[in-house]
């Protein structure tokens, strides 16, 4: 119990108060801040034009604070609970930082307090905390409006490129710069960018010097060529072979103009190499060997997407799974079936007829499905003392 005797700590307030933003770290993010090879930290959020393109469920702007693998959004969290900054008042306190009785400040204009006085420099009625959602946070819809489409029929190229009229090479060099260029404004990591400008088959015309992002037409048309080169040449795509060999199988030799570039045939080969295989986007892919399993399930997908994009061009499913085993090796015919599509990846207008849905479509159904769920669960992790009694009281 304490006595009249027990020495107190004198409690005092600074003004005006200084200005401090609380931000609170996960545990994996403080070992990687304190580790010896500690990495930069980049905040970053889209440009108003890109953010209005890709409509974000928020609405609002943002700012994402990325790691080099992995991305977290910045969020404020009121609280009825202030949070005081104290600091160590050693010895004394000026008048100008505190409000004092004057009678009990000496000829100095200081008073001599004890060494256990505290002073608060701060008050802060929110934190910044860091959140991943449910499905965490991708690259492609950022890059799907920052790319152009690249679709010669569709009319945003100008079909075959003629040889003798290439540009010189801009070596891996002006390639990554170009392509840094482009997810500067995406609010990602570096790694989470790589894998969505991997998964969407992004490349850069050296010619050019553009990005571009391919169409699902122009994506099978490279893989039915890579087909065609492969089976012609003897190339076993499921053992490693050399690229710079199949990109000599797809050119026609009684023809001066190359059917696409070179950089989307690397491209695709890159996106369908077995995963542990893959070359890092900055290298330069000059050997491969195809995943059977994903090459299966990438080729339906594409034709899908391809064929029918939308509930109007639906198509049977047997003249699709029929079209599916056409596009692949002999050997992995049997391999296609719609089990081996991505969930979500299509729906049926009626039992017998199939259409394609968009990823970003796929992530707003799943966003919906969990809302309900992530409803009830604010209350649990409230920061409002007041809130969290009433919840138990209703409990």
């Amino acid at each position: 119990m304490a006595t009249q005797n027990t020495p107190s700590i004198l409690f005092t307030n600074t003004q005006p108060q200084q200005g401090f933003r609380l931000l609170e770290i996960p545990p994996e993010l403080e070992e990687l801040l304190t580790s010896k090879d500690a990495p930069a930290l980049e905040l970053k959020s889209p440009s108003a034009a890109l953010a209005h393109a890709v409509a974000d469920a928020s609405g609002q702007d943002y700012v994402n604070l990325c790691t080099p693998t992995q991305t977290y959004r910045v969020r404020q969290v009121m609280s009825s609970n202030s949070l005081h900054i104290l600091r160590p008042s050693l010895g004394q306190i000026s008048k100008a930082d505190i409000k004092v009785v004057e009678e009990e400040a000496g000829e100095s204009g200081a008073l001599n307090l004890p060494d256990e006085a505290v002073t608060a420099i701060a008050k802060c009625g929110s934190t910044l905390e860091l959140h991943i959602p449910p499905g965490g946070f991708s690259a492609l819809p950022f890059l799907e409006k920052s790319l152009g489409l690249y679709d010669p029929r569709g009319g945003d190229d100008d079909g075959d490129i003629a040889m003798d009229e290439a540009g010189g090479e801009m070596g891996l060099v002006g390639i990554r710069t170009l392509r840094d260029q482009v997810c500067l404004d995406i609010p990602v990591s570096a790694v989470q960018c790589e894998m969505g400008w991997v998964e969407i088959c992004a490349f850069v015309d050296e010619r050019r010097k553009i990005c571009w992002r391919p169409s699902a037409r122009m994506r099978l048309n490279v893989w039915k060529r890579i087909m065609e080169g492969a089976l012609l040449q003897g190339i076993d795509l499921q053992k490693q072979f050399l690229v710079g060999d199949l990109w000599k199988s797809v050119l026609d030799d009684d023809d001066t103009s190359e059917p696409f570039p070179r950089g989307l045939l690397e491209a695709v080969v890159r996106r369908l190499c077995v995963p542990d295989e893959r070359p890092a986007l900055a290298d330069e892919v000059k050997w491969a060997s195809f995943d059977k399993a994903e090459v299966t399930k990438w080729v339906g997908e594409t034709y899908l997407a391809a064929t029918a994009p939308t509930m109007s061009s639906a198509v049977g499913r047997s003249e699709f799974l029929r079209a599916w085993k056409d596009c692949l090796p002999e050997s992995w015919r049997e391999e296609a079936a719609l089990s081996k599509l991505p969930e979500g990846a299509y729906k049926s207008p009626d039992p017998t007829a199939i259409f394609y849905v968009e990823p970003s479509q796929r992530q707003q159904v799943s966003k919906t499905s969990t809302t309900a769920s992530s409803t009830a669960s604010k209350a649990k992790i409230t920061r409002n003392w007041h809130e969290l009694l009433k919840t138990q009281k209703r409990r």
